[in-house]
């Protein structure tokens, strides 16, 4: 591993141990066995530290979400593609995946949610974009896809976020189709069907 790729993966676990704002540039220094000198001359600030690791974490994420963000042959299966690319995410890259969220709720003047506002920008309109290709099907969304996207992202961040933090939060996040089918199901048909 270079001395860029081993700064990212010390830099996440200690964001991911101790939260952006609690690690201080000497200590992602001594985590990757470098000096100040070297991750500056990579990354320039512990900014710029943070935005190429989200971009390096995040993406190949988007690409394929991005592909699962078209309408396919109905809502329910649509949402299924999009649910599994996130949960699957979520599974494979537990760490930055449970940064993003953490990121998500920091005060909006911190440096922090500037660098992760994007991703969540860019979350949220592909979210929008596939409930406005279903409008179409769903007669009952008259102009609310943004409500709609709003709550089925809350609905699946909150499902996994919560499952991460079972049993001490340190197994994969495991998630059945079966199981992915009911969340859209539910999100779907609510909770009295």
């Amino acid at each position: 591993m270079d001395n860029r790729e081993n700064i990212l993966t010390c830099t996440l676990e200690l964001f991911y141990q101790r939260g952006y704002d609690a690690v201080g540039i000497q200590e992602i220094c001594q985590a990757a066995g470098i000096t100040k000198p070297t991750l500056y001359h990579y990354f320039g600030s512990k900014y710029g530290l943070l935005e190429v690791l989200l971009e390096r974490e995040f993406s190949g994420f988007f690409g394929r979400l991005s592909e699962n963000a078209r309408f396919q042959n109905g809502i329910e299966e649509s949402l299924t593609a999009f649910a599994g690319t996130l949960i699957d995410f979520a599974n494979e890259n537990r760490k930055a995946y449970m940064l993003f969220m953490a990121f998500s709720y920091s005060a909006r003047e911190n440096e922090v949610y500037t660098a992760v506002r994007p991703y969540i920008t860019q979350l949220y309109n592909l979210t929008v974009q596939l409930f406005e290709q279903a409008s179409g099907q769903l007669g009952n969304m008259n102009g609310r896809q943004k409500q709609f996207a709003i709550g089925f992202l809350g609905l699946m961040n909150h499902y996994i976020l919560f499952l991460g933090y079972q049993d001490g939060g340190e197994d994969n996040i495991t998630v059945s189709e079966e199981q992915k089918g009911s969340l859209i199901h539910q999100f779907m048909h609510g909770i009295w069907t």
